[in-house]
């Protein structure tokens, strides 16, 4: 039996939900589900409307973008996990070719590359992050963080393994799970674009720029006696 995927897309007040939903239900690969996870919106609810039978719609009380993220991840019947961003699109090859290269592989976690686009969805530049041996990802991953949480595909297990998002962490908690893995899985990256990152003046890490630059030395500060043992040890708990 093909592996599900399930697409879980947190929506607070975005005039771009009806883009990043169309591409999530014209993926090429089947089998998937979306679970659209309202956060208490008052504005752009309508533009789901078309999509309804093709979607499992949630309104919760707003609390942001981390506990929208759980309580989709908490109703899905996936074998896979996948964010997508109410404000970016998707390829719409993107769950066929990154499933396709995780199973070949045996990847329980995988990233890529991505396009950025403007806020008229026009092409600004391609992002592939630099990538090299464990150690030098581990090194990279204590001073910022490479990965783009919307080209993540994780397997649904970690959730099981490692726990939900931490939602003390409102605008780094994608950061803080990576970090959490990290000594148990191989973060692999997949080199092709996988969606379009959308960059508006309304975006989250503009508006809260200095309050995510606070929240990622907390982060660092949790995980880095962890981190630092691991580089001690070359990578790889022994």
């Amino acid at each position: 039996m093909e592996p599900k995927v399930s697409i879980v897309i947190p929506f607070y007040n975005c005039a771009y939900i009806e883009q990043a939903v169309h591409s999530a239900v014209h993926q090429t690969y089947p089998h998937i589900e979306i679970i659209v996870v309202d956060d208490g919106s008052t504005q752009h609810v309508e533009r789901l409307e078309p999509f309804m039978d093709r979607i499992r719609y949630i309104r919760k009380k707003n609390g942001g973008t981390a506990t929208a993220l759980n309580e989709g991840i908490k109703l899905a019947t996936g074998d896979y996990f996948v964010w997508l961003s109410s404000d970016d699109v998707m390829l719409l090859d993107r769950v066929e070719k990154q499933l396709k290269f995780m199973l070949e592989v045996k990847a329980s976690f995988c990233h890529g590359a991505y396009h950025y686009v403007n806020a008229d969805s026009e092409w600004v530049d391609t992002v592939r992050p630099e990538v090299g041996s464990r150690l030098e990802v581990l090194q990279v991953l204590m001073e910022g963080c490479p990965i783009n949480g919307c080209t993540v595909m994780l397997e649904m297990e970690a959730f099981k393994r490692f726990g939900l998002f931490d939602t003390d962490f409102q605008y780094t908690h994608d950061y803080e799970m990576w970090l959490r893995l990290f000594p148990v899985y191989e973060l692999f990256y997949f080199n092709e674009p996988l969606l379009c990152y959308r960059v508006h003046e309304a975006m989250g890490t503009k508006k809260h720029f200095e309050a995510l630059k606070t929240e990622m030395g907390l982060v660092q500060a949790k995980h880095r006696p962890i981190l630092l043992n691991l580089q001690q040890v070359g990578g790889y708990w022994k």
